[in-house]
């Protein structure tokens, strides 16, 4: 049992100090006081929270978890991530994919690195799938995957409008969708396909093609990468108000180029009064994030990494948005969307996923199904081959 006294508490939205009970892996009781018995009571581990602030646990649904890229050769296959990198930087839930690479990567290390992390302490789920339609599955179809394995929620990242995807049609990318919705109903789970938006020129018109020509709902599709140029921004918004939902880079920076910051998008979605829970953000950590001239020739190679999202929280409320404003699309909204009914709020019931800041907004304390994984800046729980 934990008990966090005097805390601030954005559960998102501020609800002022209060005193947070954890037992087990649950957010037990949230109080203005708790006291806990002297004698014959358990033992309880008290953090005093003056001058920290309490919030969700981040939700990245978009992470390269056992690791990307190759675009540049062997050499630039990116590296699988480790416990610490999700823990240090807030990330309590993650949902792991592959990219560009499906064949020296695939979806039964995917699976695997995704338990591994489960199993050392943060929450994890898959999109099955890679860039390629057909896609790379489990088993025989991508219904089959969404059903059968508990850890996959839907299909990703799934590539339109660039020139390393395999160009989907509009009847495979209909036919995908129909797979993905009928895998979720059966199992109840979000049923999502998740896309992958490039630099080619039609930007998200296939999508608008998608929605106009199926009876496909919203709710069913989440495109990604929307802040990598303009021509996507703008579509964005468009699509955002037909009643769609999108999902923001936090890794994507505006470095001179045509590209925007995640809260430079999010600012700019906001402005026209379109609703912050069709918003999600992730970081697309773990993958390569290659630069290509016009002539599609690889000029830069980075790699992205989770601490974009925390940095996507303080430079949104450097915009002037408020707290909770700027925590929904990593907290509630994904949580929402992806139907994780106990994450995403500090609420009683809730899964006891919370991340302390201090007053300049850097993490402190992270607290991952009830057990401290960061404490003082530090981590507690190191993977199985970190170094300490």
């Amino acid at each position: 049992m934990i008990l966090i006294k005097n805390i601030e508490v954005f559960d998102p939205r501020s609800i002022g100090k209060k005193n947070i009970l954890i037992c087990y892996d649950k957010i037990t009781y949230i109080s203005q006081s708790i006291s806990i018995p002297d004698k014959n009571f358990p033992q309880v581990e008290i953090i005093d929270g003056s001058g920290l602030k309490a919030i969700p646990g981040l939700i990245d649904l978009h992470i390269h978890i056992n690791g990307g890229g190759g675009e540049g050769g062997f050499q630039n296959r990116t590296p699988e991530l480790n416990l610490t990198k999700f823990t240090l930087n807030g990330v309590t839930t993650c949902i792991g994919l592959l990219g560009t690479d499906g064949i020296t990567r695939n979806m039964g290390g995917l699976v695997a690195k995704a338990r591994a992390l489960q199993k050392e302490g943060i929450t994890t789920y898959c999109w099955t799938g890679c860039y390629d339609v057909p896609t790379r599955t489990l088993t025989d179809s991508v219904r089959g995957d969404i059903v059968a394995i508990d850890k996959i929620i839907g299909v990703g990242e799934i590539a339109v409008s660039d020139h390393r995807g395999s160009h989907p049609s509009e009847e495979d990318l209909i036919h995908l969708a129909c797979e993905t919705r009928v895998g979720g109903l059966i199992s109840d789970k979000c049923g999502v396909l998740h896309m992958h938006l490039g630099d080619g020129k039609k930007g998200l018109t296939p999508i608008f093609d998608l929605i106009d020509n199926s009876d496909i709902p919203f709710e069913n599709l989440l495109p990604t990468h929307l802040n990598r140029n303009s021509l996507l921004s703008k579509q964005a918004i468009e699509y955002l108000k037909m009643g769609g939902f999108t999902d923001i880079t936090t890794g994507i920076r505006n470095n001179g180029n045509d590209a925007m910051s995640s809260s430079q998008l999010y600012s700019t979605i906001l402005k026209e009064n379109i609703s912050p829970y069709h918003v999600t953000m992730s970081s697309d950590a773990g993958g390569s994030m290659p630069f290509f001239d016009c002539k599609g020739n690889l000029t830069k190679l980075t790699i992205g990494m989770p601490s974009t999202d925390m940095d996507s929280v303080r430079e949104s409320i450097e915009r002037g948005l408020s707290m909770e404003t700027a925590l929904i699309p990593l907290t509630i909204s994904p949580a929402k969307f992806l139907k994780f009914p106990h994450k995403g709020k500090i609420a009683e019931g809730y899964d006891a996923d919370l991340v302390l800041l201090d007053s300049k907004l850097n993490i402190h304390t992270v607290i991952s199904r009830g057990k401290l994984m960061v404490q003082n800046y530090k981590p507690l729980v190191y993977g199985t081959f970190e170094a300490r």
